[in-house]
């Protein structure tokens, strides 16, 4: 019999995670009103889960909750309250982004099972190997993977007993994702805190190829993969879709379920997916997974797809018979909405109603029996009831002491004295431990932990500190920059490495004050010439991106620092990277603003860094950007294009114009206008940071200076050294820039 894969369904609201139970999926993943990447959902309250796992165990579905969003320092109490309530109940897995809380569950929710979110961009074994010392249980892999990268990377997680969960059906992003920063620095509105506006649907300004939504891709679709897949040895295939409604839901995970049926069961794969288009959609592609990145991913606008399918299918009919087919197509989806609530209306979701009833008489036991719907049990005091005691035992006294029960997936519908003597007395303990014993049977034989405070970290003496300068260059014709000055040099290596890591191995033997910087997506062969790379070099200290990077780096014992893009926004997810991984420092976001910063603490003996002048990324894509903006003489994406050099720009209907570059060994990048320029942290924030760098890059913006790098990197010098006229000058050279991100944070 062949091993059957997990079919994992998206739950934005109630309805939908019914909708998902009654169409057959496995398991469901669902976010509650707090904590959550996907906050334009419905999403559930606390009170809601508890019924909705009920339902969910009742019908050998899982849940899976969604916690997968950055989390800033002062939400930290409230999200240890949370934990310590989700601890008592029976959820399957948390999906997890931040790695402050990868670290609290690591250290003090061992019961909780971890899964790494899409937001971690899970794409080479390092990275793997770093999320199993966090003890996650499974890895959603990295959209923009083909099958033989997923096969060979669900190797090595099931090497280290972890599944890996594969989107085989939803919106694609044309970013990676962890590291799109487009919605965050536009409107404020990130996509690590689950608020993403989707400017890259945005209608823009027709570009030179004639395209009006030149970023907007069809959406993602395994359907005729699931041979390959399966395989590949994946675990699971996840559904995208926490904001879609009921009726998508259920005929997404219905067509899937079937296909499954089939494939298992009957030995045979229906290729017809004529109902997947009867749902939104924006057509569908499978390019990332085929390794196939062509034009044909594109598709003309983000809108419903389904009327425009029914029409290409119908082609050779008349004005008439395709008018009559659509009114039908639309006739069809109501009925199938009326079919799909009227289902979702004969279940139910709440919380379970159990008869809490009190019998016994002075000299004997306290007897109490407990009836849900399918069950009963009874539990006796071990001491007997007596006569005489502080306070006698009533309703009022019992509804107090067993009120704990409201908190599980029961509540106490109704509490009864049968067969009860009046004027008995028992003490408050006994009650305690019968509601605990209650508590312990009807949570599955588990017994009930006991809440934690927030864990307290040692907070390192604040002493004075004289920042140092650090500078990240990229090019050959910039090393000259290493004798003019004392600050640190940065020397970013291209994401795709394995072309030329033999030339970059002698540069960096040959030029010693360089130190490595490497970037957030390594795939592949180019991880393996990265690893290649550390091995030979043997660097002092590197800043690293990527988390499959510093997990070799620390095996092999080089001093590392977390760069800016690993979204290091609170103390414990500093404390994370130093216990697990040997860290030696780390750059805080540039997402956060001043207050969010100041409430971040390091560990002992550990660095803080912060970025105030650079070009911002808004986002990396394994797609080429230039198709739908200047064209390209090739349809798809070859081992060539690594070689390819360009850069061009697209202007939103609002006038906010967006850098598209491309360099050699690279993947296509979107940067914004104007570069980031925060003089201002150096005095508001004194004493924390141990390091200010400045990136003096070749990137295309509408920032203008009018001073050579050389005086550029005296000038910060003088800017931390505390020269007085240094930041007045400094934005008298720098034309046009931003610090939005420094303003509004997350």
């Amino acid at each position: 019999m062949k091993r059957e894969i997990e079919l994992l369904a998206p739950g934005g609201d109630i309805d939908a995670i019914k909708a998902a139970i009654l169409a057959g999926a496995d398991a469901i993943y669902c976010g509650l009103d707090r904590f959550n990447a996907r906050n334009r959902a419905a999403n559930i309250t606390f009170n809601d889960l508890q019924g909705i796992l009920h339902l969910a165990h009742k019908n050998s579905c899982e849940i899976f909750l969604t916690l997968n969003i950055l989390i800033v320092e002062n939400e930290i109490p409230s999200l240890i309250a949370l934990l310590n309530k989700l601890i008592n109940t029976s959820i399957d897995g948390i999906i997890v982004q931040d790695l402050g809380l990868f670290y609290l569950l690591s250290n003090y929710f061992q019961g909780l099972k971890i899964h790494a979110s899409t937001q971690l961009t899970t794409h080479n074994e390092g990275q793997i190997r770093f999320l199993s010392k966090l003890n996650s249980r499974r890895i959603n892999l990295s959209r923009e993977l083909n099958i033989q990268e997923i096969k060979a990377l669900t190797a090595v997680a099931h090497q280290y007993d972890i599944l890996t969960e594969v989107f085989v059906h939803g919106s694609y992003c044309i970013s990676f994702s962890g590291i799109c920063y487009m919605s965050s620095v536009q409107g404020g509105n990130s996509g690590n805190r689950g608020r993403c506006s989707q400017p890259c649907r945005d209608r823009y300004h027709i570009t030179q190829e004639g395209k009006e939504y030149p970023l907007n891709l069809k959406d993602n679709s395994a359907w005729f993969d699931l041979q390959e897949l399966s395989d590949a040895g994946v675990d699971s295939l996840k559904i995208e879709g926490r904001i879609k409604k009921s009726d998508y839901v259920y005929t997404v995970v219905d067509s899937w379920r079937k296909r499954l049926h089939g494939f298992y069961h009957r030995n045979e794969i229906v290729d017809d997916n004529g109902d997947l288009y009867k749902v939104f959609n924006r057509d569908f592609s499978n390019g990332f997974l085929k390794g196939v990145i062509h034009r044909d991913m594109f598709i003309s606008n983000p809108r419903n797809h389904s009327v425009q399918h029914l029409a290409e299918v119908h082609t050779s009919g008349t004005g008439s018979s395709i008018e009559n087919d659509q009114i039908a197509f639309y006739e069809e989806k109501e009925a199938i909405k009326a079919f799909i609530a009227n289902k979702i209306q004969q279940i139910n979701a709440s919380r379970v109603p159990v008869i809490v009833t009190l019998s016994g008489e002075a000299g004997a036991p306290l007897k109490v029996t407990v009836d849900t719907p399918d069950s009963s049990f009874v539990v006796l005091s071990e001491v007997h009831l007596e006569k005489f005691g502080t306070e006698a035992l009533n309703y009022e006294m019992a509804i107090k002491r067993f009120k704990a029960i409201n908190n599980t997936q029961y509540y106490i519908g109704e509490l009864r004295f049968d067969n009860f003597q009046n004027d008995v007395y028992l003490p408050f303990k006994e009650l305690t431990s019968l509601k605990n014993r209650i508590l312990f049977i009807l949570n599955g034989s588990k017994a009930m932990i006991p809440p934690i405070g927030t864990p307290m970290l040692v907070r390192p003496v604040r002493k004075a500190i004289n920042p140092h300068l650090s500078v990240l260059i990229s090019s050959e014709k910039d090393l000259h920059l290493c004798d003019n000055t004392t600050a640190d040099i940065y020397f970013e290596l291209p994401g795709c490495l394995k072309d030329g890591c033999s030339e970059l191995i002698e540069l960096f033997i040959k030029n010693k004050r360089l130190n490595p910087w490497f970037q957030s997506v390594i795939i592949g062969e180019d991880y393996t010439a990265a690893v290649e790379f550390l091995q030979k070099v043997q660097p002092k200290l590197i800043v690293t991106n990527n988390t499959g990077i510093a997990f070799e780096a620390s095996r092999i014992g080089i001093d590392w620092i977390a760069g800016p893009f690993l979204n290091m926004v609170n103390s414990f997810s500093l404390k994370c990277l130093k216990d697990y991984l040997n860290c030696s420092g780390a750059f805080i976001s540039n997402e956060i603003n001043k207050v969010q910063i100041q409430g971040i603490q390091p560990p002992e003996d550990f660095k803080l860094y912060y970025s105030i002048y650079h070009p911002i990324v808004l986002m990396t894509s394994r797609q080429c950007l230039f198709q739908q903006v200047t064209g390209c003489e090739k349809n798809k994406i070859d081992d060539s294009c690594i070689s390819c050099e360009n850069s061009s720009s697209i202007t939103n209907l609002k006038g906010e114009t967006f850098m598209i570059d491309k360099t050699r060994g690279n993947y296509h990048n979107i940067f914004n206008e104007l570069n980031f320029l925060n003089t201002d942290i150096v005095t508001d924030i004194p004493d924390v940071f141990s390091g200010f760098l400045i990136d003096l890059r070749d990137i295309k913006s509408g920032t203008r200076n009018v001073m050579d790098k050389s005086g550029m990197i005296q000038l910060f010098e003088s800017l931390l050294n505390g020269d007085p006229g240094s930041k007045d000058r400094l934005n008298q050279i720098i034309h046009s820039s931003t610090n939005v991100q420094y303003k509004k944070g997350i």
